[in-house]
């Protein structure tokens, strides 16, 4: 919004800003906040940052070692629409509290060490990233977890028969149009906020999902800023959700038997502005160039080590089974959604061309998920990785209608977060070049979703094991 701190602080005096929000990103990729009254807010927190504690809630530090700054930035900063009093935002990079320095784990500077990288390769100048935004709006959710009681009850209008509205069928929801489908206004909301807010949505439709799934799509942007905006349209469409009474949910798996949210990632690389994924020639598949063949190539064989930073959840395993259009095989097709990378039919023009990665869901951290993508891709560029040798394809055909032999020949995703963790560990090079991530990083990682998420589930009775086994 701001070329500088002088004009973001010119503009809060000039439109009687009340309050400064600095919100800043946690290694769960959730955001966490502080409000500073406006006429306290001055060039001294642009320069050095507002001190927090960085082992509380963001993960970035030990107890014994806790003090660390959110440093806001002027070019992120926008007018905040839920809040009472008039508020401007500005998202953080952390920083140390000491020296000032950029601090080494925080997702933010991270993306921003991808880009530095990209550069310095001298491949491209820009990454650009679009997701698409995938989520379910419930009516009410309640959870109950306790050692006798555990429960789940999901209230969604969309699938309860109300005498008047036929529901929406089993995976029947997509392009529905209302009366079934009951959210077209409220997504209509979110797409007029964001855009107020600079935002530029392509379009918005009910998905798959019949119990209330929802997508959004928006343009492409360079990688952090993607990474920024993703953030900034996740709360809008909870806090639109909450203000009319319902809850939004990323999750990547909410409905057993009904479609998952996924965040799917379109791609492409520029220099100077010049496209580098289309193939003038016109002999390559798809039209794509030789870079874009390659860097699809770094994505599919770095595809086991990425989801464990692009779909970092157990329930992200719940999505990634095949059925439900979700990408489990790692190989490469025009138009195909068998496939973990979709090249986009519509996407013909030298300026449009680009893949989509399919795997990916919103549990990850954006910013780490975006940079490991483009890591990924830069490995395979810089070996020159063909595809087809790989047995990456394209194969344009539905996998799950091919014979075993065929079938086998195709690595596939992890099957489980430990599974990923594990891949992770094992396959990391990629990440580490440069200093974008650092080993201790990947370490900590692996070890915080371990200890924190697949061993604590795996140690809970599970409602479905009392169908299975309470006769035993």
């Amino acid at each position: 919004m701001f070329a500088s701190s002088a004009e973001a602080l010119k503009y809060i005096k000039d439109h009687q800003i009340v309050m400064a929000d600095l919100k800043i990103v946690s290694l769960s990729g959730q955001w966490l906040h502080l409000t500073i009254p406006a006429r306290q807010f001055t060039q001294k927190h642009f320069e050095e940052g507002v001190g927090y504690d960085g082992s509380s809630g963001s993960g970035f530090t030990t107890v014994e070692s806790g003090d660390v700054n959110a440093q806001p930035r002027p070019e992120t900063a926008f007018i905040d629409p839920f809040w009472q009093h008039p508020t401007i935002s500005f998202l953080c990079d952390t920083i140390t509290a000491d020296t000032h320095e950029p601090f080494p784990s925080d997702p933010r500077t991270i993306a921003n060490r991808a880009v530095a990288h990209l550069r310095a390769t001298g491949i491209a100048d820009d990454a650009w990233m679009g997701p698409e935004f995938e989520f379910h709006v419930f009516d009410r959710v309640d959870v109950l977890h306790e050692p006798y009681n555990t429960s789940i009850k999901i209230a969604c209008s969309e699938i309860t028969p109300d005498g008047a509205t036929p529901p929406i069928p089993h995976k029947g929801g997509y392009f529905r149009v209302p009366p079934a489908e009951h959210f077209h206004d409220l997504r209509s909301e979110i797409a007029v906020t964001l855009e107020a807010m600079g935002i530029a949505v392509r379009y918005h439709h009910h998905e798959v999902g019949a119990s209330g799934q929802c997508e959004i799509e928006v343009q492409l942007a360079p990688l952090v800023r993607a990474a920024d905006q993703a953030l900034i349209i996740k709360y809008v469409v909870k806090n639109l959700a909450r203000r009319h009474g319902r809850l939004a949910t990323f999750m990547p798996k909410p409905i057993f038997g009904e479609a998952g949210n996924g965040m799917h990632v379109h791609q492409r690389l520029t220099k100077a502005g010049r496209p580098l994924f289309f193939d003038e020639t016109g002999r390559n598949y798809a039209n794509l160039s030789d870079l874009a063949l390659h860097y699809i190539a770094g994505l599919l064989r770095h595809g086991g080590a990425l989801t464990a930073l692009t779909n970092p959840s157990t329930n992200s395993y719940k999505r990634l089974v095949e059925g439900y259009e979700a990408p489990v095989n790692l190989f490469f097709s025009l138009a195909n959604r068998s496939a973990a990378i979709r090249v986009p039919k519509y996407a013909v023009s030298p300026d449009d061309k680009r893949i989509e990665y399919r795997p990916p869901d919103f549990t990850s951290n954006v910013y780490l998920a975006l940079a490991a993508m483009l890591l990924a891709g830069l490995d395979g560029i810089q070996a020159k990785i063909d595809p087809g040798q790989q047995n990456f394809g394209p194969f344009d055909v539905n996998i799950a209608k091919q014979d075993r032999d065929f079938r086998q020949r195709i690595a596939v995703v992890p099957r489980s977060l430990d599974e990923a963790l594990t891949a992770l560990e094992q396959d990391h090079e990629f990440l580490v070049r440069d200093g974008v991530f650092t080993p201790s990083f990947i370490e900590n990682w692996v070890e915080t979703k371990r200890t924190a998420e697949v061993w604590p589930m795996a140690i809970r009775p599970h409602p479905y094991e009392y169908q299975l086994y309470l006769d035993a």
